[in-house]
């Protein structure tokens, strides 16, 4: 299992636009992806449940995959969330 934690510092969080380019990431990998927010925890690969989570600025998400291309994954998540000005 691959895990990685971001701080979250864009003004509007995770909106619709960042929540879409997120899990238009994470669904082209074979892996199990989840975020977890607070005690709250949703399949990265769904925009409903990621945007059910309702994630701000300034606050703190992880994001795990499990599977055989969980590095892949995490890696591209990553890249998405410095790219979009989502996390430092």
């Amino acid at each position: 299992m691959e895990k990685r934690d971001f701080h979250v510092t864009a003004e509007t969080g995770i909106h619709a636009r960042p929540a879409t380019l997120l899990v238009q990431s994470a669904s082209k990998f074979n892996s199990e992806v989840t975020l977890q927010y607070g005690d709250k925890s949703v399949n990265l690969k769904s925009i409903m449940g990621v945007m059910s989570l309702g994630v701000g600025q300034n606050t703190d998400i992880t994001i795990t995959a499990e599977g055989d291309d969980e590095k892949e994954a995490i890696e591209a998540i990553a890249q998405t969330m410095t790219k979009e000005g989502l996390s430092e």
